[in-house]
Parts: structure tokens; C-alpha cells; sequence
């Protein structure tokens, strides 16, 4: 299993919007940058990801699993964009901020960290678990 983070401004498409499209999920749609497309398309069914709110809030709020690995995005007119979908799994006990990950010396290398504008980016099973952990929620 790998494991992600999904950027989003909540004005856009907010964690409680993500929820209310229930089991079936929702594309993670207008991603137009090349190294985020790739890794959409790295993605399985079944690979778990933080769900980020960025801009005012910077910081992760729920856990969501990829629910239909990487396919046209609906929304583009270029077949050069792809998305996957994902589907909500909870929400964290604690939202952990951006302010938290770049003070803890066991994040440093995280790539929200050093390319925070990647929207959508890899996260180390060690970054998921310390993450999890700082949450209050289960990384199984």
C-alpha cells in the first residue's frame, strides 16, 4: 500500500463535500501539473491519503482511500490529464497543521515540507503512521 496527501482550498472542495459524496467517492479532478498527474496515476484501489486543507486552515483533516485508480479526468478537454477517485474514511481527532509537520523533526523530509504546492504528493509509510499518530486516529 502506498500512501498520499491531497491538497484542496475548502472554498473549493472542502472535507465535508468530499463526505457527503459518500461510499462512491468523488474524482479528484482540475489537477494540472505533471509530477501530481503521475503520481495519481502510481495510485492502487485501495491507497490511503490525508486529506489537506490548504490556504486559510493548512491542515490535514481526514483520511481517505483511492476508490478508482487514475482514468481520464472528466473535466478536461486534454486526454494528458488523468485523476483517480477517492472516497472519505474519517475524520482526524486532532487536525494536524502545517505549523505541527514542519516543527517535528520526524516530518523535515516531508514533501509537504519542501514542495508545498504540490497539490497532490507521496507520503512515507513512517510520515503516515507519526501523522496518524499526532491525529488520534488508527493508520490501519
Amino acid at each position: 500500500m502506498a500512501y498520499w496527501l491531497f491538497k484542496s482550498e475548502p472554498s473549493t472542495w472542502s472535507w465535508d463535500d468530499q463526505v457527503a459524496k459518500g461510499a462512491e467517492g468523488e474524482e479528484w479532478d482540475g489537477v494540472r501539473n505533471y509530477q501530481a498527474r503521475n503520481f495519481m496515476r502510481a495510485m492502487k484501489l485501495g491507497d490511503k491519503g490525508f486529506f489537506y486543507h490548504s490556504q486559510s486552515e493548512k491542515a490535514i483533516v481526514g483520511l481517505i482511500e483511492v476508490c478508482a485508480e487514475a482514468h481520464p479526468d472528466s473535466k478536461a478537454d486534454d486526454p494528458r490529464w488523468d485523476c483517480v477517485d477517492i472516497r472519505a474514511l474519517e475524520p482526524v481527532r486532532h487536525p494536524v497543521t502545517l505549523d505541527q509537520i514542519k516543527a517535528d523533526p520526524a516530518l523535515a523530509d516531508m514533501v509537504l515540507v519542501k514542495n508545498s504546492r504540490l497539490s497532490v504528493q507521496p507520503v512515507t509509510e513512517a510520515e503516515w503512521r507519526h501523522i496518524c499518530a499526532l491525529a488520534g486516529v488508527s493508520p490501519d
